[in-house]
């Protein structure tokens, strides 16, 4: 780690320093202090973070966040065309975007001015010297460019990262112990809708690209791919059920990954529909007529009477999907993992689930036990006078009114031209429970704990807000985690507080 005390005029000595530009001004740093210097890195962006952040990317396999030069100093961060990044040296090293890397140069003790570097900044400016470039009016500053972080990135104390990851689930769980309600995840196969009860389900992931075809396997697995440094098969979710292949694959398609018969499978559908918090009342056992038949209904389970009996939901259960002699074929050919007895539980231990969205180009996840259900966004939402921006409105859900959040207008991002897949996910902590307006769902996605980074401590009010990263290098993505308790200021809750109980005043 470079020491950033050590003095810039030496007796005798000299200096490296990196030479660099923000439009017509030119700056320096010692060489001492900087890593490297990289192209500008894809971000993802911190949502509430200080305006001179970026956003974190990924450098090779370490999530490194990424500040703004002309954010730093005040200026316009849509006015520059930043192509290169300077990595900072340190123990959290940062990324400095500026307009263009010069030149390294070796600068004699004498030539740099330190005493009066101060007279010579200009607004937003920290500077720990100055010294002259080949012209005769060309000054380079040196930057303070610590002080100028710590300036822009007030930190905040928080939590530890894994009491913040558990404390969501805690808040859940006790929420739970006051209903009876369970979940399922439901999704769509040839126009129809089924489910898994959520329980069952070990991820839901993108249908990967390629499979590798297994020669001579049962024409209902796919392929093969790589998952979790195993093997995958993956099988067709329309062929067990009875239906004809897809003509053309959408895009949309997911893969549910689940055990069966101690093996892990994959399983094939044409896209996610739902999380759907039910009332275990609401099941009906399958007509008789449809349990006798030999084709693809008698793999029914149940069938969900969701929303008045308007949305019939059909139950599969894992086990009843294949034929014992497929599951021989699984378990001997296609390159699947078996799991032994028990295996479920130590999998589950030290592992966390969360519900992946988007927002624009950027990923977040909520840890699972915090949704309470996902649906398409209502039709009607009813807009409440004097409310904040950021409260769409309310909702009439199941008879609890419920207050529905924008999280593009919670995050100051402009609104959805094409709001067809945008997706309502409820949500519930210890003090609320309200719904939120996302652009898509995307996937649910399991991770150890050891896998899951700390948020960078350069985010300000973010920390609060973003409390781990799962970088996924390999598809080169970065998921950021956010605390469902925080995704409401304390001002917004508190308005919400009072938003409830007139709510229920009114019932």
């Amino acid at each position: 780690m470079a020491d950033l005390s050590q003095p810039l005029t030496e007796a005798g000595g000299s200096r490296r320093f990196l030479t660099f530009r923000m439009g017509e001004r030119r700056y320096a740093l010692p060489a001492e202090e900087v890593s490297e210097v990289i192209r500008v890195p894809a971000v993802a962006r911190v949502p509430q973070g200080p305006a001179s952040l970026m956003g974190v990317a990924n450098l090779r396999g370490s999530v490194l966040p990424v500040a703004s030069l002309r954010g730093l100093l005040g200026q316009d961060v849509a006015a520059g065309s930043s192509l290169r990044a300077i990595v900072l040296d340190g123990a959290a090293p940062v990324a400095l975007a500026v307009d263009v890397v010069d030149t390294l140069v070796s600068v004699e003790a004498g030539r740099v001015e330190t005493a009066g570097a101060a007279l010579a900044a200009q607004p937003g400016e920290l500077l720990r010297g100055a010294f002259r470039g080949d012209g005769e009016h060309d000054v380079i500053k040196i930057l303070d460019i610590q002080s100028l972080l710590a300036a822009a990135f007030v930190q905040r104390p928080r939590a530890p990262r894994a009491q913040a990851l558990a404390s969501g689930a805690a808040a859940a769980h006790a929420a739970d112990e006051v209903t009876d309600q369970s979940k399922l995840v439901s999704f769509d196969v040839a126009g129809q809708e089924y489910a898994l009860a959520l329980d069952v389900v070990q991820e839901i992931i993108p249908a990967p690209e390629t499979l590798a075809v297994v020669p001579h396997s049962e024409a209902l697995l796919l392929g093969v791919t790589a998952y979790r440094e195993t093997l995958l098969p993956v099988l067709s979710l329309r062929g067990l059920l009875g239906f004809a292949p897809s003509v053309q694959s959408d895009g949309r398609e997911k893969v549910l990954v689940t055990h069966v018969g101690g093996v892990l499978v994959g399983l094939l559908a044409d896209r996610m529909q739902a999380i759907v918090a039910v009332d275990p009342a609401l099941f009906d056992a399958p007509p008789s007529m449809l349990a006798a038949r030999i084709g693809g209904e008698s793999r029914i389970k149940a069938i969900y009477r969701g929303e008045g009996g308007r949305r019939l939901i059909s139950i599969l259960e894992p086990e009843q999907l294949f034929r014992e002699e497929v599951m021989r074929k699984l378990g001997g050919e296609g390159g699947a993992a078996p799991v032994q007895a028990g295996a479920s539980d130590s999998a589950a231990h030290g592992q966390v689930q969360f519900l992946v969205f988007r927002l624009g180009e950027d990923e977040f996840g909520l840890p699972i036990e915090t949704v309470d259900e996902v649906s398409q966004v209502p039709d009607r939402i009813t807009r409440v006078p004097k409310t904040p921006k950021f409260l769409e409105g309310v909702v009439n859900l199941r008879g609890e009114v419920l207050p529905v959040v924008d999280q593009r207008r919670r995050f100051d991002m402009p609104k959805l031209a094409d709001g067809e897949r945008r997706r309502l996910v409820v949500v519930r902590t210890e003090r609320h429970r309200a719904g939120l307006i996302v652009d898509s769902v995307s996937e649910v996605l399991r991770s150890n704990q050891s896998a899951i980074e700390p948020a960078p401590d350069l985010t300000g009010e973010a920390t609060r807000l973003v409390n781990g990263v799962i970088n996924l290098e390999r598809e080169g993505r970065i998921i950021l985690l956010l605390d469902p308790a925080e995704l409401l200021s304390r001002t917004e809750r508190g308005l919400l507080d009072a938003f409830e109980a007139g709510a229920k005043a009114d019932l």
